[in-house]
């Protein structure tokens, strides 16, 4: 009996960003009392991280780090600080590592809203969390292709929730067998702003990154 056809998740599978260990690791610090109450949660965070690896320009770790914080947490000694840190920076290196070699990332939820409202699931934590790793350069990000990004971008505004009151946003929001479908597409979605970012069609090779000047410094 002949094998079935392979569909494209078969043959490009998402890769996970951190294994179980690690996640679970972050999971427990971003839980604690150790960080503000405003801090990102791990699948806020996770979204957060993939964005910054995705995003045209390179935005510092002192700043993206006190965004995802709110501040600074309250580390019992260096070694956690540095540990907690380090998994933090390996998950955005190892989001840009799979999209540089056309992968998938594997996102921590079931790509499904199961009849419910996205901002009500982890889907649209994440996807809130995504759009503050835009915001942490929002300008970088639409300057070149305004139309385009904000075309790529409206899966990941629509399922945050962040926009529900806008009006370009009404038909959407209720439209749940369309934001159903775009959960389905999340990994793809990524990739493609990835490749629209980082791998412009005229080139076979990935643009550098647009460095964020420092401050008081002229390049």
């Amino acid at each position: 009996m002949p094998a079935p056809p392979q569909t494209p998740e078969d043959s490009n599978p998402p890769q996970p960003l951190l294994d179980d260990e690690q996640l679970d690791r972050l999971d427990d610090f971003l839980a604690s009392e150790q960080v503000d109450e405003d801090a990102l949660d791990l699948i806020s965070a996770h979204g957060f991280l993939v964005a910054l690896a995705v995003g045209p320009s390179e935005v510092p770790p002192a700043q993206w780090l006190a965004e995802l914080f709110h501040g600074e947490p309250r580390y019992v000694d260096d070694t956690q600080r540095d540990d907690i840190i380090q998994l933090l920076s390996r998950l955005r290196d190892n989001a840009m590592a799979v999209l540089e070699q056309g992968g998938l990332p594997e996102l921590p939820f079931e790509l499904t809203l199961d009849g419910m409202p996205a901002e009500e699931t982890p889907i649209g934590d994440w996807c809130a969390g995504f759009m503050e790793g835009v915001f942490c350069d929002e300008s970088a990000w639409f300057q070149d292709d305004e139309e385009t990004a904000a075309t790529l971008l409206l899966p990941f505004m629509l399922l945050s929730g962040l926009f529900d009151d806008e009006p370009d946003m009404a038909d959407m929001v209720g439209d749940l067998q369309r934001q159903e479908a775009l959960v389905a597409q999340l990994p793809e979605l990524v990739l493609d702003l990835y490749l629209h970012y980082r791998v412009p069609p005229e080139t076979t090779k990935p643009k550098p990154r647009k460095k964020t000047p420092a401050k008081g410094k002229k390049r």
